[in-house]
């Protein structure tokens, strides 16, 4: 008797500990480089929770607006932070430069009480020797992760072979000395204001298989988050996305991207397609969907609940914006926005 109850007890224990093994982790990546594009790891904890987006940064980034975007973000205590890409004003071939832009970046992000997760725009990844410096930093330029049952794809909307990248590159170039004045024209004339990537950028087939990939792994989630920086499902012709999207419109999922610096919504069937305003980017003052915010989403027995906080809304104790004591202003900048 005492035998079999002995035996019983064993496989119980066996089997408990193979269920246990077994079991999904709230946090889970495929990444395998040694450089990851976020700082830390979230806390691997079950059941609902709650995470920030922030915007567009660049175009002529207004001072202090992101230092108090991440003291707001501290006091509501997410379990981590997304981008939508634009970090860094970027734009050049000189690696120092890149060195100080994304390390005084960086050094501010590290300021959030919760983990970061970077997402490249079009000033982030401009050109091949940006994309092999965020390779080297940041490890992929898209990637995916699954946190407690929900899947987020980062999405990286700049790219193209590098023939094409270093053209769109040079068009931009051109672009920025017309607005300078050092060449004649205007940008509204230009090559690069007429590139369809300007707008809605690209993604290539290599990235849609890999993105079909992390949705055959995870076909039973409660939510899919969709992030990019330029809205690449605006885009009709572009066969990529128009493949992968097929595949999101058979699961619950919201699409979020920034890049136009203004807030705008629109539904596809029951989903939702989000543009950000700026988090600190240049802002056009005859748009009154232009603003600074921070996109805050709760996530209630698998289902999202989105707000969108604006920050000249949030105050402290003492009913100030600024939480560091400091005058702010929220007032428009617009030096030469170029999307």
């Amino acid at each position: 008797m005492k035998r079999i109850f002995f035996s019983t007890l064993i496989f119980v224990f066996a089997l408990a500990c193979k269920e246990s093994h077994e079991q999904k982790t709230s946090f889970s990546h495929g990444i395998e480089s040694l450089s990851k594009p976020w700082n830390k790891e979230p806390v691997e904890v079950e059941g609902d929770f709650s995470f920030a987006i922030i915007s567009d940064l660049t175009g002529g980034e207004r001072k202090r607006i992101f230092e108090v975007a991440v003291e707001q973000i501290n006091r509501f205590d997410p379990r981590f932070v997304l981008s939508v890409g634009d970090l860094i004003e970027g734009g050049t071939e000189d690696t120092l430069q890149l060195k100080k832009e994304w390390e005084y970046f960086d050094q501010r992000a590290d300021k959030l009480e919760k983990p970061f997760f970077h997402l490249g725009g079009n000033h982030d990844l401009t050109n091949p020797v940006m994309k092999q410096f965020w390779n080297t930093r940041y490890g992929p330029t898209y990637y995916h992760f699954v946190y407690n049952d929900v899947l987020f794809l980062m999405l990286d909307s700049e790219d193209y072979d590098e023939e094409r990248m270093l053209e769109i590159y040079e068009a931009r170039a051109k672009a920025l000395k017309m607005i300078s004045g050092e060449l004649e024209g205007e940008y509204t004339d230009s090559e690069y204001y007429h590139m369809e990537e300007r707008k809605t950028g690209s993604i290539g087939k290599e990235q849609r298989m890999y993105f079909e990939e992390a949705m055959k792994a995870n076909p039973q989630v409660s939510w899919t988050f969709v992030l990019m920086h330029k809205p690449l499902w605006k885009n009709k012709d572009l066969e990529e996305w128009s493949m992968l999207e097929e595949m999101l419109t058979k699961r619950k999922h919201t699409v979020i991207n920034g890049h136009y610096h203004s807030f705008s919504h629109e539904k596809k069937g029951e989903n939702s397609y989000i543009m950000l305003g700026t988090t600190g980017g240049a802002q056009d003052d005859e748009d009154p969907n232009s603003f600074d915010h921070i996109t805050w989403i709760k996530m209630n027995k698998g289902v999202p609940t989105l707000s969108h906080l604006r920050m000249d809304g949030i105050l402290n104790e003492e009913g100030n914006i600024p939480l560091h004591g400091d005058t702010l202003s929220f007032q428009a900048y617009k030096p030469h926005l170029i999307p």
